[in-house]
């Protein structure tokens, strides 16, 4: 089992590695939630999401017009500057905070919930770790040549499966063989 933390602001994302599923747990300012997934619906395309404080820059952009407005208005007068830039400091340090409160997300939408992985240092390490352990299941699965199945419904498996990067080109080519072995194998026994 391995586990790895995410944290930003108030938002922290556990992401917990079993052999045969991994556990999403999120907490922040607007709840939690704790679910489990199968690596092989974890989808291979994400969107990305950005977070940010949205209140806090628009009143830093405010507080720094008036800032300049009253310096503005001091220098038109001839008045003393020395006070006059407060509320434009204000209005800059309050646009600093929401840059760098700003959070990015990869989403990767799954069934009930979304997933959610902070762009971090740890966002590469989880997603290949998730997308590792996926192409693994989809191998224990769908990885081996079902003689009872219908051979054609076989070789748009494994043709979904060289799509979906689980296997190469060469290892798609061996499995169809494979698959056109045992066909005639079978359709030999019917005629003897």
């Amino acid at each position: 089992m391995m586990e790895l933390v995410q944290k930003k602001g108030s938002n922290k994302h556990t992401f917990t590695f079993h052999d045969d599923y991994f556990n999403y747990a999120v907490k922040d300012k607007n709840g939690s939630l704790d679910e489990n997934f199968r690596y092989i619906d974890f989808p291979n395309k994400s969107s990305v999401v950005i977070e940010r404080n949205e209140w806090l820059r628009n009143v830093g952009a405010l507080w720094i017009v008036i800032g300049l407005f009253q310096l503005g208005s001091a220098m038109y007068a001839g008045d003393p500057l020395s006070g006059k830039g407060f509320w434009m400091v204000i209005g800059i340090l309050c646009i600093g905070w929401s840059y760098f409160s700003t959070i990015k997300y990869s989403v990767f939408t799954m069934d009930p919930v979304k997933v959610y992985v902070i762009q971090e240092r740890y966002h590469d390490v989880i997603v290949e770790e998730i997308k590792g352990r996926r192409i693994q299941q989809l191998r224990k699965y769908y990885g081996d040549v079902d003689p009872e199945n219908d051979p054609e419904n076989e070789i748009e498996k494994f043709r979904w499966l060289q799509k979906e990067g689980v296997i190469s080109e060469e290892e798609l080519k061996q499995k169809i063989a494979e698959i056109e072995f045992l066909k005639h194998d079978v359709q030999a026994q019917y005629v003897n």
